[in-house]
């Protein structure tokens, strides 16, 4: 009877063990979902706020080239330093740079047979910068001019 007893307060020691570990599984499991949706909504919150800003920011780019004011140069590299921290980054894309769906939004076709920037598939001209995520999701495609063949 004994021997039954210490069998069977055995199997319930290990039965409380292998529950344990599950509960302790489980936990670990909802704490790495819990963060990687903190992570995702806090995405969210920055995507949000920049689409809100950019216009802004785009203003005060086209100000600094028109003025060239100091006071306006140093405001918008505190803006994109601020950005970077943040995880966010501009698309670097210059003219002569290969058109990329992906990157860029052509806001205007220009023949190349009319203006000798135009290089078919290729950026004439970069109207507005595009901003991206952390390497990921784009805030803001680069607008941009892109040459076509001409007729």
């Amino acid at each position: 009877m004994v021997r039954k007893k210490t069998v069977s307060k055995q199997n319930e020691l290990q039965e409380l063990k292998n529950q344990l570990a599950r509960a302790l599984a489980d936990y670990d499991n909802l704490r790495k979902r819990v963060e990687r949706e903190r992570e995702e909504i806090e995405g969210l919150v920055k995507i949000t706020i920049v689409s809100r800003l950019l216009p802004i920011y785009d203003m005060i780019e086209g100000a600094q080239k028109h003025l060239k004011d100091s006071g306006l140069a140093i405001t918008i590299d505190e803006f994109i330093t601020v950005l970077k921290e943040e995880g966010i980054e501009r698309i670097e894309v210059k003219p002569g740079d290969k058109f990329d769906e992906e990157l860029h939004e052509a806001i205007e076709v220009v023949d190349s047979s009319v203006d000798e920037k135009a290089n078919v598939g290729r950026i004439s001209e970069v109207i507005l910068s595009g901003w991206r995520l952390n390497n990921g999701p784009i805030i803001r495609h680069a607008k941009v001019k892109v040459g076509k063949k001409g007729r």
